[in-house]
């Protein structure tokens, strides 16, 4: 099986769904951001979630990796609730993330940063000083490598590039060896070439260990090219659920997301 050009595993092989989100409600005063929203993704998945600004997508971000706590429902992961969790301690049982304007630690440099974010991660004796001294690292080399910002590795992440900047923001989500990626608006102001390569970095990485992806696009070419499963978001309702050649399809997408008419009758 191929996503975007690259080989991705069948999550139908998967016995059980590496994430549940399981009728999560999220309200803020009156209004409600997310509605007993329910689905599942498969280890080696990639899942687009879509919608209008406002849809909840960002909220049901926030809820699966813990900045949020639901009102109502559970989000499980590997079997295991992490619904109440903070983020930190989701990060460390395998869920990376990346968010819509990349996060970088902008007074280091490239690889001081992904040794920084490795240390956190590892804990291995406590000190985060200690554990930066292997900034030299062959697997920090070797990451970075793998997303074409190796030549990038002394340079400071202030003056990155905005495209360099997201794979650095991949690279420091990557250092804790997620089973589960979450990327809200991954190429968001990034050139048509730049977000097709950082993709198919994403995508390799899927196929090269086992990582499942559900990620949040407003650039339908890149939904429809390299997700697997197309959930759909109105009013922090779900209204559709299938492959993006059903989804591309339905009218009642079309007419709430991607502004067609409404067929008469």
């Amino acid at each position: 099986m191929k996503v975007g050009g690259a080989p991705v595993r069948d999550p139908a092989a998967s016995a059980e769904p590496l994430l549940v989100v399981d009728a999560i409600t999220k309200s803020f005063g009156g209004v409600t951001a997310v509605r007993d929203l329910s689905f599942a993704v498969a280890a080696g998945e990639a899942v687009a979630i879509i919608g209008p600004n406002g849809a909840g997508k960002t909220t049901c971000f926030n809820v699966v990796h813990g900045e949020l706590a639901p009102d109502r429902g559970d989000v499980r992961f590997e079997g295991r609730s992490i619904a109440r969790k903070p983020p930190h301690a989701i990060a460390r049982l395998g869920v990376g993330r990346t968010f819509q304007v990349a996060a970088t630690f902008a007074s280091m440099t490239v690889r001081e940063s992904v040794a920084l974010a490795r240390a956190a991660y590892e804990r291995r004796d406590g000190s985060v000083l200690t554990r930066m001294l292997g900034v030299d690292s062959p697997d920090i080399e070797a990451l970075l490598g793998r997303l074409d910002v190796g030549d990038l590795a002394d340079a400071h992440c202030a003056a990155l590039a905005y495209g360099d900047g997201k794979r650095v923001e991949l690279a420091l989500a990557l250092t804790g060896e997620p089973r589960l990626l979450l990327m809200d608006e991954p190429t968001a102001g990034m050139t048509p070439r730049s977000r097709r390569t950082l993709m198919q970095h994403v995508t390799a990485l899927m196929e090269r260990e086992d990582v499942a992806l559900l990620f949040t696009e407003h650039d339908m070419d890149i939904v429809f090219e390299f997700a697997r499963r197309v959930l759909v978001l109105d009013r922090g309702v779900l209204i559709a659920e299938g492959p993006p050649a059903a989804i591309r399809a339905d009218r009642q997408v079309q007419a709430v997301y991607l502004g067609l008419d409404e067929p008469a009758g």
